[in-house]
This record gives C-alpha cells, structure tokens and sequence, in this order.
C-alpha cells in the first residue's frame, strides 16, 4: 500500500519546524529516521495530513560530553553514530549495549535516538534504558522548553508527555557513578525480532560491595517501560548475593510486572523469562559493578 495524501515540509532550523507544528498540531507529524512513522503511513495505520521533515536540521545531530560528566544526545543521532560512539561507550555504557539490540545494520543506520523515544514503543530497547539510567527530555515549543525526567515521559501504549507542538530536542544523562555495572538481557523469537521479554539492570555498589542502588526496568511486559519497584528496594543497602539476586527476581516477575498474553508469548512464559533474565541482568551488572564498573 501507499500512504495517503500530505504536505511535506523539510525545515532547517528548530525554529522554522516548530511554527508548522504550532500551525498544523495534531495534522502533523514529525519525521525523523522514518523507520516506525513510514510502515505506518503505507498501511494507512497513521494518516497525517502534514509531514515535517526534521532530516535537514543540523543542529539535532549531536553527541556531547557535559562538564558534570554526564551525556548530551541530541534527537536526530542516527543509532548507527551512537552505536559507535566512544563518548556512548565511556559515559552511557548501558545505551552502548542497547544499540546493537535495535533492529538490522540498515535500520541502525537511518533509525534516530529521539524518533525511538518519541514513538513510545513499549519493546523499545532506548525507552528502557532511559528510564534505568534516570535520563531527562528537553521538549521545546514556540513558548518555551521543559525538562521530563524518562519515568515520565512515556505515559501508555505509544504515548507520550509530547504535545502536538513540541519537539523533543534533545536527551541528557547523568555522570556515570563510580563502582556502577549495568546488563541488559532480553529474549526474542528470531535474531532482530522484537523481544517478547527484555530487562535493564544498573546496580551501584558501596565500599563494602553491597547494594547503594538498584535500577531494573523491563520492555515487553506493558504499555511502556516497567520500573520493578519492590525488586529495588529489596535490593538497597544488602549484599548481592545469589539469594537476594534470586528473591528480587522473583518479585520483579510476580509483583512487579503484570504482562499479557498474544500470540508469540503466554503471560506466564513472560513471568518466567522475566525471573530469569533479571536475575542474569543482576548478576552482571554485579560483576561489572565490582571490575571496572562497566
């Protein structure tokens, strides 16, 4: 199929994209990598009537080192140049092992770092990651901008906080904690697949090697990432070992998350890669935490 009639803009400034969407709101959409947004429109599963092209505004093509130590990255990175960034890899080693979990080489090369955010897939690998590594938006409209923290950014099934006239410029992460080790673990049926379970684990650790924080948030099992709350607060201030690793896991998996049922996946197989993969994120993220922090 093809997609149906629309207007096409191709803005080279933020400025210039955000009047045409301030004029044309919810007739809009934005296009940025066009690898969820153009399947959609040739299956007639979206229909704007007005296409903003944000391909030729240079200044959201960015990677950048903060002062504090943290990560700026701005919304049309390509996943191909954060896949291959040292600056990823130093100070958001998570988002350095989510990249390559993104769909094929050739999708990596188009698929940008805001699109995937902004489409609020819940098996997004980016959403995720953001939630665990405590990450910020910076969303901008004609009247102003706003910072919104990742954990509320997605609100449901491929919706966000985003308003029809803002642009999300740009995504920040803090400094990368000393003694920090991070995993992610994710199952799906075929190689590039989505996953049909998948979990991101950041664990920092004190002198003593227990527990100073815990982060576990999963894809696939809800409308967007799932923070597994008891599974981190059980895991504060002890000792990691392979019994609290084992107790939180299965909390994560049968308090933590209530999954669905489709046709890849039961809501109890999901239960049960849920315990598993938790527990195999946790213990890397473990060991990383105690090497090199990465």
């Amino acid at each position: 199929m093809k997609p149906a009639p629309f207007k096409y803009f191709a803005p080279t400034t933020i400025d210039e994209a955000l009047s045409l969407l301030a004029e044309h709101g919810y007739e809009a959409k934005v296009l940025a990598g066009g690898q969820s947004l153009i399947p959609m429109m040739n299956f007639r599963l979206a229909q704007p009537s007005v296409i903003v092209d944000i391909n030729n505004i240079k200044e959201l093509f960015y990677i950048s080192p903060c002062d504090d130590g943290g990560l700026r990255i701005g919304a049309m990175s390509r996943h191909g140049q954060v896949e291959h960034s040292s600056v990823v890899a130093e100070r958001a080693p998570l988002i350095y092992e989510a990249i390559p979990h993104i769909g094929t080489v050739h999708i990596r090369s188009r698929g940008t770092f805001g699109g995937s955010l902004v489409h609020a897939d819940p098996s997004a690998e980016l959403a995720t990651v953001s939630v665990a590594l405590e990450g910020s938006f910076l969303l901008r409209n004609q009247s102003g901008e706003r910072w919104v923290p990742a954990n509320e950014f997605f609100v449901g099934l491929f919706t966000s906080v985003l308003e029809p006239d803002e642009l999300l410029v740009e995504a920040r992460f803090p400094p990368w904690p000393s003694r920090t080790g991070c995993a992610l673990a994710e199952v799906s049926r075929r190689p590039h697949d989505f996953a049909l379970v998948g979990v991101a684990a950041v664990v920092t650790l004190d002198q003593s090697n227990r527990c100073q924080q815990a982060r576990l948030v999963f894809l696939s099992v809800g409308d967007g990432p799932i923070e597994a709350r008891q599974a981190m607060e059980m895991l504060k201030n002890k000792a990691l070992t392979q019994e609290n690793i084992l107790a939180a896991a299965e909390t994560a998996a049968k308090k933590d998350i209530d999954p669905g049922s489709d046709i890849h996946a039961s809501a109890e197989y999901r239960r049960h890669l849920a315990e598993v993969l938790s527990r195999r994120a946790l213990e890397t993220a473990y060991q990383r935490a105690r090497g090199d922090g990465r």
